[in-house]
């Protein structure tokens, strides 16, 4: 009787102490965000930066869903309805993008898809065995499944499904030099048509299992573990395999996906609070001055906004910019909205400063030895959305060169119609 009441007792102060700490932590850190560590399931505190964004520090804060949320490949259901609203009501210029949407020929009604078992591509696609029809494929499944939540034809979703269930039913590898890039492009694309058309089609999908099978087994394998090429690869093939992970609902490789796209952002755009050199990605083992430089494209000086790839040229670094903010666009939308840390600031800056010369501005002596070579694509308007209308952040150059480019049409890569789907978008 005594023994029980002791270990009463002792459960009891247990109890006591335990609630006295949680009551003490918050009053040493009242209302500090916390963020639940992937790796271990515990809590960290965060820095929160100016006007109350959460600024992670160094330690694993990976957020993953506790329940995902679809669709949720960079377009979500609210995103989707705001949308349908501009365009049903003929609004601009939403409707003059949707227009150019359902002209293009990605929207055809007629389009034979080409899928193979093998799609081989080497360095700059070349050789070229269905790297573009592969490419286009996805992307026009993703146009099709914007066409049809707009308009609810469902000859629109009928088609996506035939682009989605004809290459599941074919493919199975990618090979060659370009592979992982490859499949990043497309595997950025096949999700986000699949999220709409899963989550709000009301017909039949009767392959969505096949498909789901195609992207866990041919696709995710191919870009889970990243790469160690030029900072675009890595970038779209983390966009690709946060995607799929949203559409399989794979938390493992959610986090690792998410891990991998915080490490090469922060390798990739060079903030001055980096110090004297940018980040590196360790697995490169860029321990040298040297060795930095080589691979920022023999660039030495190193400036606000500069990327690893501006002196490469704007398309490969409009690849890595568009590819940033993909993933935090649908990380805000699972949840953990990344524009509020470092993310969006280097995802600001990089626009701002790559947008400053697309738009005209000569390059100094010491930048890419006074040369560029421009082409940065359609790839500001999500980021600009975000940044600009949503957080109130002016963005004079980025705003210029959006506002140009309107409607913002394909990359034939992995970038479509954001005029459409972001332009002033506040969900």
């Amino acid at each position: 009787m005594h023994h029980r009441r002791r270990i009463r007792i002792v459960q009891l102060v247990s109890c006591v102490c335990l609630v006295a700490g949680l009551i003490a932590a918050f009053l040493i850190h009242p209302g500090r965000p916390q963020l639940r560590s992937a790796q271990n399931g515990l809590t960290l505190s965060d820095e929160v930066g100016p006007h109350g964004h959460v600024r992670p520090t160094d330690k694993a804060t990976e957020l993953t869903p506790a329940a995902f949320v679809h669709p949720g490949v960079t377009v979500s259901k609210s995103q989707l309805d705001f949308v349908r609203t501009k365009v049903n009501a003929g609004a601009q210029p939403w409707k003059g993008a949707f227009d150019q949407m359902t002209a293009s020929k990605y929207a055809d009604l007629n389009r034979t898809p080409k899928p193979r078992a093998v799609v081989e591509c080497g360095s700059y696609s070349n050789p070229n065995y269905g790297c573009t029809d592969e490419r286009e494929d996805a992307i026009a499944a993703y146009t099709d499944a914007l066409a049809w939540y707009i308009t609810r034809d469902e000859r629109y979703a009928r088609k996506a499904i035939e682009l989605m269930d004809a290459w599941s039913a074919v493919i199975k590898d990618h090979t060659n030099s370009n592979a992982p890039l490859q499949t990043g492009w497309a595997g950025s694309s096949w999700p986000k048509a699949a999220e709409i058309i899963k989550h709000t089609y009301t017909g039949s999908w009767a392959n969505s299992g096949r498909f789901a099978t195609m992207l866990r087994g041919v696709y995710l394998p191919e870009i889970i573990n990243g790469s160690n090429s030029n900072g675009n690869w890595e970038l779209s093939m983390m966009e690709a395999a946060v995607g799929i992970s949203v559409f399989l609902e794979d938390k493992t490789s959610y986090d690792k996906a998410m891990a991998k796209f915080r490490t090469r952002t922060a390798a990739y755009v060079y903030l001055s609070s980096d110090g004297d050199l940018p980040k590196t990605v360790p697995s490169q083992n860029l321990d040298t001055r040297e060795k930095i430089v080589n691979y920022w494209q023999k660039q030495s000086t190193f400036v606000t906004g500069l990327t690893q790839e501006t002196c490469r040229d704007f398309t490969h670094t409009g690849y890595g910019i568009s590819a940033i903010s993909h993933i935090a666009e649908t990380s805000r939308i699972q949840g953990q909205d990344l524009y509020g840390t470092d993310v969006g600031e280097r995802l600001r800056q990089a626009l701002g400063f790559q947008a400053k010369y697309q738009l005209g501005t000569a390059a100094p002596s010491w930048l890419c030895g006074g040369s560029l070579k421009l082409g940065l694509g359609p790839i500001t308007e999500v980021g600009y959305n975000a940044l600009h209308n949503r957080l109130g952040i002016a963005m004079s150059n980025t705003q210029t060169l959006t506002e140009r480019g309107r409607p913002a049409g394909s990359n034939k890569h992995f970038v479509a119609w954001e005029t459409l789907t972001h332009n002033n978008n506040p969900n």
